[in-house]
């Protein structure tokens, strides 16, 4: 739920809702994708960085900037998950998660 929450603040997604069925045990995630005035997706490229078995760890000095700016990673901190500027802001380190642009 962290990733969609910084999604939609980034602006990539439109929003999204968490749902439980009593049918089925867990939750439901559904996301709202979003789209420009033109009809282009806003998502262009998703990359996964951090695999189960390859751990990407970054300093907050070493923090990937995700097409010059443009995009945005994904890090795991110890404070919870949050945006490259975010991290580095904070002078935080962690698991580089994923790339968005």
């Amino acid at each position: 739920m962290s990733l969609a929450q910084i999604l939609e603040r980034e602006g990539y997604i439109g929003g999204f809702t968490v749902t439980t069925n009593e049918n089925k045990p867990g939750t439901t995630l559904e996301v709202r994708l979003k789209y420009t005035l033109d009809r282009r997706r806003t998502i262009v490229g998703l990359k996964r960085v951090s695999t189960p078995g390859l751990r990407i760890y970054r300093k907050s000095t070493e923090m990937p900037k995700v097409l010059g700016g443009v995009g945005v990673a994904v890090v795991s901190t110890s404070r919870g998950l949050m945006t490259d500027r975010e991290a580095r802001k904070q002078k935080l380190g962690g698991e580089v998660l994923c790339y968005v642009w």
